[in-house]
């Protein structure tokens, strides 16, 4: 049976300027389609993203969902574009106060913004709510970046349910440390979702950061990747520390070793 992977990417070039990230998040999902597997990747639309440029247009029938963070709305709208390279598909999560006039982690004074934290918290429940009315059932979801990395403790807690992700398994992508404040005191009440209660983060301190976030998504996945060679060594640390099925940078030619880890994990859902 082929597998389904869900890749939630922080940054895709061409959309994007080319970082070891972004370069992955392109080559990754082209490479395991070409190996068989059925691949749906999601990523923001970051304001510095062409839309015209990148051929970008509005699925009216994903948009329209309203999600409530901290206690306010804000629109979903889901765009879509197709990868130059391969033609695969790439679905954007997109919102007028979070992403379309605001660039990515910073602004363009190099500032980071206040509420990346609500940021990746309505990101993660975008990309989560567009799976489920696109009818679809990953296997396996890999979170490349920090702004993904609230989705493992959604699908563990709060769409645990939900038959799109009952059995889907997570992996965390381990990158380098790319947030240097921290994500507001807030953070913890925002996040609530559900069965995601903020009584469950008692273990991580108030003034979430990108450690503390970056241990979440570890300790409510199934599976971790180093995804570079300047990983964040605190957090690789405490993967390994972790007990949980780990991969070691497989450097440039990582194809096979990421079907290797797929069918492990996977393998580890069938005992």
């Amino acid at each position: 049976m082929t597998k389904k992977v869900l890749f939630i990417n922080q940054e895709i070039t061409p959309y994007v300027p080319e970082t070891h990230m972004s370069v992955l998040g392109r080559d990754l999902p082209q490479k395991m389609h070409e190996n068989g597997f059925d691949v749906r990747t999601f990523m923001p639309k970051w304001g510095n993203i062409n839309e015209r440029r990148g051929q970008l247009h509005e699925v009216i029938r994903l948009s329209g969902m309203n999600l409530i963070i901290n206690d306010n709305d804000h629109p979903l709208i889901i765009k879509v574009a197709s990868l130059p390279s391969s033609r695969l598909q790439i679905y954007f999560i997109d919102n007028d106060d979070y992403f379309q006039k605001r660039q990515m982690g910073t602004d363009e004074q190099g500032i980071e913004y206040a509420d990346n934290g609500e940021r990746a918290i309505f990101f993660a429940r975008g990309v989560l709510e567009t799976v489920k009315k696109l009818r679809w059932t990953p296997d396996i979801i890999v979170c490349q970046g920090w702004m993904g990395a609230v989705v493992p403790f959604y699908i563990k807690k709060a769409y645990n349910e939900e038959p799109s992700f009952a059995n889907a398994k997570v992996i965390t992508s381990i990158f380098e440390n790319k947030l240097s404040t921290t994500l507001g005191d807030n953070f913890k009440k925002c996040v609530e979702y559900h069965d995601a209660k903020a009584s469950l983060l008692k273990k991580y301190k108030d003034d979430f950061d990108f450690d503390e976030l970056g241990k979440l998504a570890i300790d409510y996945s199934d599976g971790v990747i180093e995804a570079g060679n300047n990983a964040n060594k605190a957090l690789l640390d405490y993967a390994k520390a972790s007990g949980k099925p780990f991969m070691d940078y497989p450097g440039d030619d990582y194809a096979e070793a990421y079907i290797n880890f797929f069918n492990k994990i996977t393998e580890n859902n069938q005992e």
